[in-house]
């Protein structure tokens, strides 16, 4: 192929992108078309458009919905019912009520989100939010209000430390691609990312949450459950119910990485039942079996029974439209059209660590996933690195690193699955979801990227 057929393919791949948003956007906005088959509608016209072949779009549509909830449906399933068993067991009342006593009740998002830091150090960001879910939403109730209020700081804390952070996929993967020295990339990503999530989650998260309003949503309600003859948990319960997968994926996360680095042998069966243990799902799994054996008395079997089948119903939306977000990312990723974006910029002669975050914001916003974006951007920016290696120190690798991640999360929206989980969760519709989780993504990602830019300039 000639450069003037691949510019003009190119040129093709990039105009279909574009209106395919904006037909997404136009379809739910404007015809008030459900998001769930607006998503498969944009899907398959866009594999159409790009020339895919009509004997591949339905496998190709439905590897990417499964792809998404293969790893989505699990997570906030079990999560659902182990906040479910929370809520009603008012466990999740004894942590809000003890978070409000310790940091006061003006400073309640401040001190879910700074739960939220410690809880997603080493769990991804959509099952850590479903395991904060009961929390974000119980004190919301009490304290009344936008919900937006309480959800932007937590949610946005799981987002910076999924971005910036080991043992998170993106960061570790991106690190081994361009030769960063792991250890350094968490020292430079907590420099990066703590000021990063004040300013773009917990500020702006203020800030929006007296501006829009949006009711809590009834997603663990207990409108048919008697609980006012019941004792509640104790905090030390609670707490150790939370911590339980957080435990367990920790130690999946740093088996792994000690592997990766010698430190541990690969092959020992004893690493590797603690390593299986700690896979996400499992560990959830663990902590829901953990939850049942510990409310078993106050409840009785036949009434978990009743709260675990309740806690699936109102999360069905969430999980199919959260899968169709996935569906339509996989048909941009297949179609070509994140490559055909970064090709336009890889060559541009720009410094490195910018090229780096635009070629990352444009992978982000075409295909939807993170950690594509971020493992992509990374393998397209590694020959200029390597080509360059006396020039950049550890210091810069990382902050190259950081960099790619920062655009890695930017502007967040109808083909991330991300979105759709937070609009569902949250019980937000797309316009109030656009207005603030995909502001606080895209200030997340920037803020991020300038800081590493300065780090970069500075050492």
């Amino acid at each position: 192929m000639d450069q003037s057929t691949m510019a003009h393919t190119t040129q093709y791949l990039l105009s279909v992108a574009g209106i395919a948003i904006i037909f997404l956007l136009f379809l739910i906005m404007k015809l008030k078309v459900h998001a769930f088959p607006a998503l498969i509608i944009v899907s398959f016209c866009t594999a159409v458009a790009t020339g895919i072949e009509f004997s591949q779009i339905v496998p190709a549509m439905l590897s990417g919905f499964g792809g998404t909830l293969a790893s989505v449906a699990l997570l906030v399933g079990l999560g659902a019912m182990i906040g479910k068993i929370l809520e009603v067991s008012g466990g999740a009342q004894v942590l809000a009520d003890t978070l409000i006593g310790w940091f006061g009740k003006k400073r309640a998002p401040l001190a879910l989100g700074v739960a939220s830091l410690l809880f997603a150090f080493p769990i991804f960001f959509d099952a850590g939010l479903v395991v904060m879910l009961p929390v974000i939403l119980s004190v919301a109730k009490k304290l009344g209000g936008s919900v937006i209020l309480y959800a932007l700081p937590a949610t946005g804390a799981f987002s910076v430390m999924h971005a910036f952070l080991p043992p998170h996929p993106g960061p570790v993967a991106a690190a081994g691609i361009l030769g960063a020295n792991v250890g350094y990339l968490v020292f430079i990503g907590l420099i990066i990312g703590l000021p990063t999530w004040y300013l773009s989650s917990y500020l702006f998260g203020l800030w929006a949450g007296k501006k829009w309003y949006a009711k809590v949503p009834d997603l663990f309600s207990q409108n048919d459950m008697d609980t006012a003859d019941r004792k509640p948990p104790k905090f030390g319960t609670v707490v150790g119910i939370l911590l339980t997968p957080m435990i367990l994926i920790f130690l999946n996360t740093g088996i792994s990485t000690l592997q990766a680095t010698g430190a541990l042998p690969k092959g020992n069966t004893a690493l590797a039942v603690i390593s299986t243990l700690g896979q996400t799902p499992i560990a959830l799994l663990l902590t829901l079996l953990l939850s049942l054996f510990v409310f078993i008395k106050a409840f009785e079997a036949k009434r978990l029974n009743e709260l675990c089948e309740k806690a699936l119903g109102p999360i069905c939306s969430v999980i199919l439209v959260t899968g169709a977000g996935g569906m339509f990312g996989g048909i941009l990723r297949t179609s070509g059209i994140g490559d055909a974006l970064a090709s336009v910029l890889s060559d541009m002669g720009i410094p490195v660590i910018l090229a780096a975050f635009i070629i990352s914001v444009c992978l982000r916003v075409a295909q939807g996933s993170a950690t594509v974006a971020l493992t992509t951007a990374a393998a397209l920016i590694a020959p200029i690195v390597t080509k360059n290696a006396a020039n950049f120190s550890q210091i810069d690798l990382c902050a190259i690193v950081a960099a790619i991640s920062g655009g890695s999360v930017v502007i967040s929206h109808f083909n991330d699955s991300g979105f759709w989980l937070v609009k569902g969760l949250f019980g937000l519709d797309e316009k109030t979801t656009l207005r603030t989780w995909t502001v606080l993504e895209t200030l997340l990602g920037t803020i991020g990227f300038l800081f590493a830019c300065l780090i970069y300039m500075i050492f």
